[in-house]
């Protein structure tokens, strides 16, 4: 067994495949036209071609809103969406300030690595987490 995709939740396909792309730097792999909404994936440029997450929107009439309360519930909470892992965190960390990025969680240092919590202008908290070597 192994991942093939995960989703993130996102309240506007467009602008999420903009920052994902031009500000986190990962590449546009599906853009397919599903009538209101599209199936949206993004890969990293670093990472397994095989692996692909899914910019999924927070308006499926199927659940009534449920993902928009658990996106916003999170955002409100502080909790990341998801986490992703970087090799010199000073690095992307400084090129994300200069591109505008908001973080809500400055670089903190733990046992376990070194993290910062950025805010993705589409609803979520996206942390970024480097390993201690």
């Amino acid at each position: 067994m192994k991942i093939k995709l995960t989703s993130i939740i996102v309240d506007d396909q467009d602008s999420a495949v903009k920052f994902y792309t031009e500000v986190l730097g990962f590449v546009k792999k599906h853009d397919i036209s599903m009538g209101e909404f599209k199936w949206l994936t993004v890969v990293s440029p670093e990472g397994p071609g095989d692996i692909e997450l899914l910019l999924e929107p927070n308006k499926n009439p199927v659940l009534g809103g449920a993902e928009k309360n658990f996106q916003k519930a999170l955002f409100d909470a502080g909790i990341p969406a998801t986490v992703f892992f970087v090799g010199d965190i000073q690095k992307e960390y400084d090129r994300l300030k200069k591109l505008g990025v908001g973080f809500n969680k400055e670089l903190t240092k733990a046992e376990w690595g070194i993290t910062a919590v950025l805010d993705d202008t589409c609803g979520n908290l996206i942390q970024i987490h480097q390993l201690n070597n």
